[in-house]
């Protein structure tokens, strides 16, 4: 038998069921659910690969998300939807009949179409390539190179910022900003609009770098973790991003996503 948790969200899809978990994730967010599981059914394609999938649901006591663009799958999971008791929630259905009714066209009911290796695709692969080589300023000379370029001190989220923006397809590179290290040369010479500061509260910097010092087992008494510290970090930053003139964004209760969004209506 199955191990139930708390809460159990299935994703449904023919293709990989990225777009289904990022509504279910960005749904998340609204409500207060610890101990909540999310499980990808992926490339399904058959009714009896489907039924497996809700006769689990149904054992775990949970909901599916899905995304099948083919007519008789999704027909065939509100069936299922029926007999289990199950609520099922189709992202993409409503979606594509929004699309024929108002442009009077037929989808081309192939799934995967998203997830295709077309130029989009190779170009994610090179940025998020770029990110892993050139994180957290293992090599100044990648930030000529960058689309976008990421300052910011220590544990503001910007290697999490930098690979969800190679996801879009940005060569993003982020450098670490510590007073006593002199800022790279090249941060002059990169095209106007294409550099960004990241700030953030000092209590909330403060609350990150303790909670990181636990989970490694040291004191958090650390100079790294100590009010005086931060406040002077993010001040030199602050002053750092005056003298280059770019863009500042506070995170400080921003989704990554939010945040990457941002930076890319900027560019």
């Amino acid at each position: 038998m199955v191990q139930a948790s708390s809460h159990f969200i299935a994703i449904c899809s023919d293709s990989v069921g990225e777009t289904a978990e990022a509504v279910v994730q960005a749904t998340m967010r609204q409500f207060e659910l610890p101990d909540t599981e999310i499980k990808r059914f992926m490339n399904v394609r058959d009714e009896d690969e489907l039924s497996r999938v809700m006769e689990e649901v149904a054992e775990r006591k949970g909901f599916v998300a899905y995304t099948l663009v083919q007519p008789e799958l999704r027909e065939a999971m509100k069936e299922e939807a029926v007999r289990l008791n199950i609520r099922a929630v189709d992202i993409m259905g409503p979606m594509m009949q929004a699309f024929a009714d108002t442009f009077h066209n037929d989808p081309k009911e192939k799934p995967g179409l998203l997830h295709r290796m077309d130029d989009n695709y190779f170009r994610r692969v090179e940025a998020l390539d770029f990110a892993v080589q050139y994180d957290d300023g293992k090599d100044v000379s990648a930030i000529l190179k960058a689309d976008i370029v990421l300052l910011g001190v220590s544990r503001i989220s910007k290697t999490p910022l930098s690979m969800f923006l190679a996801h879009k397809g940005y060569k993003t590179v982020n450098i670490p900003i510590v007073p006593e290290l002199t800022p790279p040369a090249q941060l002059k010479d990169v095209q106007p609009g294409r550099v960004f500061g990241l700030t953030i509260q000092p209590e909330l910097l403060l609350k990150i770098r303790s909670e990181r010092l636990k989970v490694m087992g040291l004191p958090n008494n650390v100079q790294y973790a100590t009010s005086t510290r931060v406040e002077e970090e993010i001040a030199y930053a602050q002053s750092l991003f005056k003298e280059l003139n770019c863009p500042v964004i506070d995170v400080t209760d921003k989704a990554i996503e939010e945040t990457a969004g941002l930076i890319i209506r900027m560019l």
